[in-house]
């Protein structure tokens, strides 16, 4: 069997993963959870900063600290809940939602070059493999945290 982590490994560097900057748009560059945080409130829709921060496993005072830079960006609007004054909803400004659609068509080009490499059966058999990974991953135990031997 080859090697899976350096298959992973591998992944991980050409997707950019470990640069300390994922992207760039509108002259802004984000990191990649930065990247992620964007992506969270606009698939959310108004969702509240602990929503978020679970959604990406974060813990909320990490997640606090890289609000409060989007917020320093004009991308991100924290607003109090008017039900609930203690919880903050999270929205992206108009400079936020434009560098989140960017972020968003530039990965979708890059997918779209990548999967253009492969034919119909092989891009199916990706997708539906990667499906598979995610939802054993979701059941595993030690999901989103360092295995400790």
């Amino acid at each position: 069997m080859e090697a899976v982590r350096d298959l992973f490994q591998i992944m991980t560097r050409r997707f950019g993963f470990l640069n300390k900057n994922c992207c760039s748009a509108g002259g802004v560059e984000l990191s990649l959870v930065q990247s992620h945080i964007l992506y969270e409130i606009d698939r959310q829709h108004k969702p509240s900063i602990q929503q978020v921060a679970d959604a990406l496993g974060t813990d909320i005072t990490t997640f606090s600290r890289q609000i409060q830079s989007l917020i320093k960006l004009n991308l991100v609007k924290k607003t109090p809940d008017p039900e609930d004054r203690r919880v903050y909803i999270l929205s992206l400004t108009t400079e936020g939602m434009y560098v989140a659609t960017t972020i968003d068509e530039q990965m979708n080009a890059y997918l779209s070059e990548i999967f253009s490499q492969m034919n119909e059966f092989e891009r199916e058999t990706v997708i539906r493999s990667i499906k598979f990974l995610n939802e054993a991953m979701a059941k595993s135990n030690q999901c989103c945290t360092p295995i400790v031997e």
